[in-house]
């Protein structure tokens, strides 16, 4: 491949990744917007007949239903995780010339990253609906005790202390550790580590998305601050200074809860 095709080829994949992240953002805007939450979560006036609204009512609710509630599952790991992976697609674009690896590759690796994620967005779909069901969070996916979002809190903080968090941060951190003690070539091969860096993730990020549940899944707010703390994580200079002071915040804030319920859940 030439010079030219190989820039031509890395602008193209690389402008429809961020255009890709561009669409999951505005759909999910349109479809927070469409519920009628605000920034935060909080719904408004038809929003607030949704959530009020007994999920057993002889009535068609998408949010209480897996189809559509799985697609807005799987839009938001789009609109979350993809950000998360420029660092590791930029590390596997710096071996493509020292252990022939390929734009194949890169697409292999991307589109195994985002199976995993997939899948676990129809894992946390049913969580949803379970907990929908039985009364714990409402329509728009918001704890309706402050018990339950300080277990939360909580747990999630307290998981950033764990080895199993750092062993799965430390792929995160560094992906191209991790290529260089998998590395396949082609397609498949990269398909076959994009799963396997997927499933790391998930591992590391898996309470981020939980607490959807504390703020509401639909909040916009709790989107980007996830984000933005997991792109974060991932950065080499600054990535493993912020796991641990995030778990100290999360105890605290449900400690807080905990405290003073009535400042957050009213009265």
């Amino acid at each position: 491949m030439s010079r030219f095709d190989f820039l031509s080829v890395r602008s193209i994949l690389w402008l429809s990744f961020f255009a890709a992240i561009l669409a999951a953002w505005w759909v999910m805007y349109d479809m927070a917007m469409s519920m009628d939450v605000d920034l935060i979560g909080r719904p408004g006036e038809m929003g607030a007949r949704m959530a009020a609204m007994d999920p057993r009512m002889p009535m068609y609710m998408p949010m209480a239903n897996f189809g559509p509630l799985f697609v807005m599952w799987a839009v938001m790991m789009a609109a979350m995780m993809l950000p998360t992976m420029v660092p590791t697609l930029t590390n596997y674009q710096r071996l493509m010339s020292s252990a022939d690896g390929s734009w194949g590759g890169w697409i292999g690796v991307l589109l195994g990253y985002l199976i995993v994620w997939v899948a676990f967005a129809a894992v946390i779909t049913g969580v949803q609906l379970a907990l929908l069901f039985g009364g714990v969070i409402d329509m728009l996916g918001i704890a309706k005790s402050p018990w339950v979002s300080a277990g939360l809190l909580i747990v999630v903080g307290a998981f950033q202390f764990t080895r199993a968090k750092e062993v799965c941060h430390g792929v995160c951190h560094s992906p191209m550790t991790y290529f260089l003690g998998h590395w396949r070539t082609g397609f498949g091969g990269g398909l076959r580590m994009g799963l396997g860096l997927g499933a790391f993730c998930v591992g590391c990020c898996w309470g981020f998305m939980a607490l959807g549940f504390v703020g509401g899944v639909m909040s916009l707010l709790w989107m980007g601050l996830a984000t933005l703390f997991m792109v974060l994580e991932k950065l080499p200079q600054i990535g493993h200074r912020v796991t641990k002071p995030m778990g100290v915040a999360l105890i605290a804030g449900g400690g807080v809860l905990i405290a003073m319920p009535n400042l957050f859940y009213g009265g």
